[in-house]
Order: structure tokens, then C-alpha cells, then sequence
């Protein structure tokens, strides 16, 4: 039996409440990767909510600012080294090392980094990534998209792993209402904005799901906001079982990313309730969708494009939708690739 530590972020709690897919991949692939047989030992914050054997003794970073309000710009890096102080001490109990947060594990790994594995839930194409694949040229990396991996040096290259969800946390929808969807935080990587202007375009009403970007409030206040009216609704955060029903009865779920997309977790969770996908041809895109089949990719600027696709989406049938996410998307299917990479990098 592989005992494995799974170390998450301690942004937010195992599983995430609301936003937080890292979080959400961690929790589905560690409970898979359980159910095949493996020691799985999650570190993750002690507000998590989990049946899987944990270790961490402090809270969230969000459970924090719940508490306290703003807390000092330097409480994520000490919950950082606090769990990797709970993993140094541990370290000899583990086959892999499987981490799915910044920097610091690297170091702290040393000769352990070739019985590793880091998996980067962000894009790799800034100035952080590229001195720390310079600093570790040793870190085996899994990649969670080819496009992805395009921007990791061939060194740190450990395979792709396209992300999985519970097979059974969202369920076929086949008869959906009149509106269209958008998931995701209010930014600019995600532009709802440009959801709201297509689908108002298309004469069709929008709801809206999903949290207001810390990193960037004012976009909301700004740029989506003014936008809103009767065809057009925000509903705010949405956990896992208004999400399902919000993606279930939309005709789509339009995706509208202008930034370098790894991955796009709320793509499959809506192939999952059998909606199909209107998406920008941005980063993973390509690899997720099957145009045709799954949804449309359509150009990045083209909203027109956008507003023709969604005019063709009662042409996909959406039973064959949900059966393309059970066979390419679930979390047993992740499991699975990511044991085949466990096991080569013990043998190598």
C-alpha cells in the first residue's frame, strides 16, 4: 500500500464552502485515490470538513479573516510554514509527497523532491514560476493541462492529469430552462462582463454565480454591476448544491476567459449536469471541450461568434454530454493517473 500526504493550501477549509477549486480537486482526488487503495493522510486547515485522515492544527486563512477581519499580510506565509513544520515532522511516513500549494515544499523536501509530486493549480507563465522551476530543476510536476505544461522546462515534466470531480455531485439535467450560465469569480480573467453582453445579445437571460475577487473588487463594482437588470442576475457565491442546479437548468455555460486558463474546473462540472459549454479558445479549453459534441470553442474577441453558438447549442444532445464527462472527467479517472505517476516516480 502507497502512503501518500496530500498537502493543500490553507487558503480555505478541505473541502472549499464556495470558491476554492484547488480545494475541491484535493478533497475529490484524495477520497478517490482512498477508495484504490492508498494511505492517504490530507494536510489541510483544521476548520476543513473532511472523513479523511488529517493533520492541521490552524484554521484557514478565511476562517481567520472571518474572525479578525484584514489580518497582516505575512498570516499566509506562517500558516504555510506551520503545516510544513506538522510534515517535516512526519516526512519518514510517506511513500509521496504530493503538493498542491506554493513554494516552500520544495525546500523543505530536499533529497525527498525525486519522491514527489508538485501539481500547480495556476498559470506558469509569470515571474514566480520560472525562478522556482530554475531554483528545482529536480521537482517532478504534474501538469493539469498540455497547455499548461507548455510553460513548464521539460526537467520538472512529470505527465498531465486533466482534472476529475465526484461522479455522483452533480446530476443530468435533460430538460433545462431558458437562460444561459456563468460560474465563476468576478474578474477579469473570467470576464463576465462579456457573458452578460452575449447572452443579452442573444436574447437570452443570464444568471450569474460566483465570488467577488479579492484580488480585484472594484471590477465587479465597475464592470459588471452596471450591467445587471431583469435578464441579467447575480446570485453571489454558490455552493455545491446551487451551483448544480444553476449550471443543471441553463441551456449553457458560457466561459468567456481572457487570460491563459490551466484548467477550468466549472467546465466539466457543467458536462456533468449534461449542459453544454460555450468557451473562449483560451489555455485548456481545447483539451476540455469537444467542439461539436461537448459544447463550442469559439474565438477569444468574437462575441458575435459567441451569440451564432449559442444559437446552435439544442443541436447537442445533452445525455451524450454527461456521458463524455463520465468517461474523461470523473475523480476515479484522476486517481487513477495520478497512482500511475506515483508508481513511476517510486520505481524511477
Amino acid at each position: 500500500m502507497i502512503r501518500v500526504a496530500q498537502v493543500a493550501p490553507n487558503i480555505f477549509p478541505i473541502p472549499p464552502e464556495h470558491h476554492g477549486g484547488t480545494e475541491r480537486v484535493i478533497h475529490d482526488l484524495s477520497t478517490a485515490l482512498r477508495s484504490l487503495g492508498v494511505e492517504v493522510t490530507l494536510f489541510a486547515p483544521s476548520d476543513s470538513a473532511t472523513d479523511l485522515p488529517r493533520v492541521g492544527d490552524h484554521p484557514s486563512l478565511a476562517a481567520l479573516e472571518r474572525r479578525h477581519g484584514r489580518v497582516a499580510p505575512g498570516v499566509p506565509a506562517v500558516l504555510d510554514a506551520l503545516q510544513l513544520e506538522a510534515l517535516r515532522l512526519r516526512l519518514d511516513t510517506f511513500d509521496i509527497v504530493h503538493g498542491h500549494g506554493e513554494f516552500a515544499h520544495a525546500a523543505l523536501l530536499g533529497e525527498r523532491r525525486r519522491h514527489s509530486l508538485t501539481t500547480v493549480h495556476w498559470r506558469v507563465d509569470e515571474l514566480d514560476r520560472a525562478l522556482f522551476f530554475a531554483g528545482f530543476p529536480d521537482l517532478p510536476v504534474a501538469a493539469i493541462s498540455a497547455a499548461q505544461e507548455a510553460g513548464i522546462p521539460a526537467a520538472n515534466r512529470a505527465g498531465v492529469v486533466h482534472h476529475g470531480i465526484a461522479r455522483d455531485r452533480y446530476a443530468l439535467r435533460t430538460q433545462p430552462g431558458d437562460h444561459v450560465a456563468f460560474v465563476g469569480r468576478m474578474t477579469d480573467q473570467k470576464r463576465p462582463d462579456t457573458a452578460i453582453r452575449v447572452a443579452r445579445a442573444a436574447g437570452l437571460p443570464i444568471r450569474l454565480g460566483g465570488t467577488i475577487d479579492v484580488g480585484n473588487p472594484d471590477y465587479f463594482e465597475r464592470r459588471v454591476r452596471p450591467l445587471l437588470g431583469e435578464d441579467a442576475t447575480y446570485l453571489g457565491p454558490v455552493d455545491d448544491v446551487r451551483k448544480g442546479d444553476l449550471l443543471g437548468s441553463a441551456r449553457a455555460l458560457l466561459f468567456p476567459i481572457d487570460w491563459p486558463e490551466p484548467f477550468g474546473l466549472v467546465m466539466i462540472e457543467a458536462m456533468a449536469c449534461g449542459t453544454p459549454v460555450v468557451a473562449w479558445n483560451r489555455g485548456s479549453v481545447p483539451e476540455i471541450v469537444e467542439d461539436g459534441v461537448t459544447g463550442f470553442i469559439v474565438s477569444s474577441e468574437a462575441e458575435a461568434e459567441a451569440v451564432e453558438a449559442l444559437g446552435r447549442i439544442g443541436q447537442l444532445d445533452r445525455i451524450q454530454i454527461r456521458r463524455r464527462f463520465e468517461a474523461r472527467f470523473t475523480a476515479e479517472r484522476m486517481a487513477s493517473d495520478y497512482l500511475a505517476l506515483y508508481h513511476r516516480l517510486l520505481a524511477a
